[in-house]
Formats: C-alpha cells, structure tokens, sequence
C-alpha cells in the first residue's frame, strides 16, 4: 500500500473538526464556572432531542448561539470550552428546544449540517450531542442502581448512594476500505439502505481485541475476505449515538478475495474499479458514502479525487 501511505489531509473531515479548547480543568471549579455562565459574551448552544437551532447562509449553516442571559432557565448545563477569543461556551440540554424570536431559525441535526457548519460550530455541535445522549441513558449507577447525578460541568455522573464516578462512554469503532492486487475496493450494501448506496465495511471493537484484529475479523465475518496488511488513517467522532469511528485502509490477501456476505449486517459486497465507480456515479446507480462520513474520505483517498456531491442518508 505504498501508494497510499502518505500521511492524509484530514482537515476536511467533517466531525472531526475543532475550533475550541475543551478547558478539561476547568470542569471541577464551581465558582469559576458561574461566573464564566454569568459573563456577558458567553455563548449558549439549547439542544433537544440531539437538534439545535441553525440558521442557513450563503456558505453552509451557522449554530444559534444565545448570550447566557437570554437562555431558557430550566435544563443542564454542559460546558464545552473557551475560544482563543475568550469566549466562553456551553450547551444546554432541554427537553424542547426555545421558541424563537425570529423565523430564519430552524432545527437541525448533526447528520443534515455537519458537513456545511463552520470548525468552531462542528465541534460545539458534536461534543453537545454526544453529552446530552450520554445523559438521557446514565441515570442510575450500574455499581448498586441508584440515581446518578450530574457533575463536572456535565462530563461526569455521580452515584447519590455509593458515590461511584461514571464517565461518557465512548465506543471504538473501526471502518475500513480493503483493496484487492487489481487495487479495486471492496463496498458494502445493507438492506435497509437506498438502492444503489455502496459504503465501506464497519464494526465495533470486541473485548481484549486490537482494532488491527478488529479490521481483520470484521471483514472476514461480513464479506468473507481475507485481510492481511492493515494501516491505520483517521478517527472520527461519530455521536450516532456514541462512537468513535477509527478509519483503516487493508489489503485482502491474494487467497482471500472471494466475496460470501453474512447476510444480517452486510446483504450484498462487491469489488469496485475505479472506472466501475466514475461510469455508476454518473450514471446515477452507484451513491456514494454520505459527505460527514469517514468512508466517505476513505473512498476518495483511494479514489484520488473528490466524489461527486453525495446524497444525504
């Protein structure tokens, strides 16, 4: 894969993007924390439901972001971080999102906008997303099942009996594109997806297995391809609802190329030539990877350009 291991430029993936610094130490210092909520350009991103309010423009979408005076009193706050400004930021979980005083507003979700939003509004939005998901699960402490509370300035759950500390869980997930010696990729169909959608195989890291094993082991169970040199790309959050997508390019073994799907996760694999994939993208038969996608980018570092503009899933 010698042709592929340059190291990539990965400024254009869409969630993985950040424009503010999480100030972690920040998250245990009470006072600090009131009068940062208090200070009067400190931003406030309401989220419900794993939505916010955007406002669309010329160039992509843009969060609504409220000064802390003009938030809704009730719901928890999550502090996200300071920009290199000064400017505070926090979300805050609500069960619906606040009526709005103008009517360019509308609510949106990470999977509709996250490619269109700007660095600083991709960051706030994912990292908000995944808190509040987070929160809504973890009530109870699974040490002895009473209720948590929240701590940290909404990075830590705290038993109310036995005291124990719960933190956001975060599940690894690897997803890769595999070639074969004809440097074709191997895509994958699930059947609930739209006719003509091809993506990249994926699955979750298993107990006391490297994600290595993992590439290796998803790919043999899902399209029954044999996998030997694997090489790690790029990570993406991926808050859908709790992932962290680790993107891999591998190499089938020359003995292992033969295709025979699970049938349950995959329901139809197959290799694709580069000239295969122009001629069925312009066609209309062949839909790439959604645009927020880390497949999506695996697909263009192999096929050595930009895909055309993808259809949303």
């Amino acid at each position: 894969m010698d042709e592929l291991s340059s190291a990539p430029d990965t400024k254009h993936l869409a969630l993985a993007r950040a424009g503010v610094d999480r100030a972690a130490y920040r998250r245990l210092d009470e006072p600090w924390l009131a009068a940062a909520w208090s200070h009067p350009t400190t931003r406030v991103l309401p989220i419900a439901g794993g939505e916010a309010f955007v406002v669309d423009t010329a160039t992509g979408s843009e969060l609504v972001l409220l000064p802390s005076f003009e938030a809704p009193e009730t719901g928890h706050r999550y502090f996200l971080g300071t920009d290199e400004d000064g400017t505070h930021y926090f979300a805050l979980d609500c069960e619906s999102l606040p009526g709005r005083l103008d009517g360019d507003a509308r609510p949106a979700g990470l999977r509709e906008v996250g490619g269109t939003l700007s660095v600083r509004d991709a960051g706030l939005l994912v990292h908000a997303v995944a808190l509040e998901h987070w929160h809504r699960l973890h009530s109870f402490c699974s040490r002895c099942g009473h209720p948590t509370e929240k701590a940290g300035a909404g990075h830590l759950r705290r038993c109310t009996s036995c005291a124990a500390e719960h933190y956001p869980r975060t599940d690894p997930a690897v997803i890769m594109l595999i070639t074969d010696g004809e440097d074709r990729c191997l895509l994958g169909r699930q059947a609930l997806w739209p006719e003509g959608r091809w993506s990249t195989l994926a699955g979750f890291v298993e107990p006391g297995e490297s994600i290595e094993q993992t590439v290796v082991r998803e790919v043999w169970e899902e399209a029954g391809v044999r996998v030997g040199e694997v090489e790690y790309v790029a990570s993406q959050p991926w808050p859908f609802p709790s992932s962290l997508m680790l993107g891999f390019l591998g190499r089938a073994l020359p003995d292992g190329t033969g295709i025979t799907v699970d049938g349950e996760e995959i329901s139809e694999a197959r290799w694709f030539s580069r000239e295969e994939m122009r001629a069925g993208m312009a066609a209309g038969e062949i839909l790439p990877p959604s645009g927020i996608s880390i497949a999506r980018y695996l697909v263009e570092l192999w096929y050595g350009e930009p895909l055309p503009a993808a259809t949303r899933w």
